[in-house]
């Protein structure tokens, strides 16, 4: 496992990202996650179809909350080939509670709490917060990341223009 030099900030403040980096136009590691009734699900599971993966830390903060909100919006105009994937450390019941609380019902919302796989393999796990950094990537339906942009400061959105842009590109290809 890599550990980053300080690549995100908090207010600020630099904070370390452990685990490995994924590169752009390479097949992403699968990684099992939680769903809202705890059931586990893979990556994989998901192949043959366009996925937007966005990772939060915590989606009762105000920016995931946004974050989470815009994407479920944006999922009725992508259409049924792209599925949008919200990833947290959040508890499953969390998650489901604030879904039903935000009327969020396109995005689906996965947990690493319980192993922290996915912050792992991607490289996105906080260190001195065991939180996930906040980043957003466009996985093709092989399996291939096509876009990636991690958000350097926690506390901002990402650039959901650009995100959704590779999102069509790929839809039209």
């Amino acid at each position: 496992m890599n550990e980053n030099q300080k690549t995100v900030t908090m207010n600020g403040n630099p904070l370390n990202l452990v685990g490995d980096s994924v590169t752009l136009d390479s097949p992403i590691p699968d990684a099992t996650l939680l769903d809202n009734e705890l059931q586990p699900v893979n990556l994989t599971d998901y192949r043959g179809r366009i996925v937007i993966l966005s990772s939060v830390p915590s989606l009762d903060t105000p920016v995931c909350d946004m974050q989470t909100r815009r994407f479920n919006t944006e999922a009725a105009r992508l259409g049924e080939e792209v599925s949008i994937l919200t990833i947290s450390m959040d508890l499953p019941f969390a998650q489901k509670r604030w879904c039903g609380a935000a009327g969020v019902d396109r995005v689906i919302t996965l947990s690493d709490h319980r192993t922290a796989q996915f912050g792992l393999r991607f490289g996105l796990l906080i260190e001195e917060l065991r939180l996930l950094a906040r980043a957003v990537m466009v996985v093709d339906r092989e399996g291939v990341l096509r876009y990636r942009q991690l958000v350097g400061e926690i506390t901002s959105e990402p650039d959901y223009a650009t995100a959704l842009e590779a999102t069509k590109l790929l839809l039209n290809s």
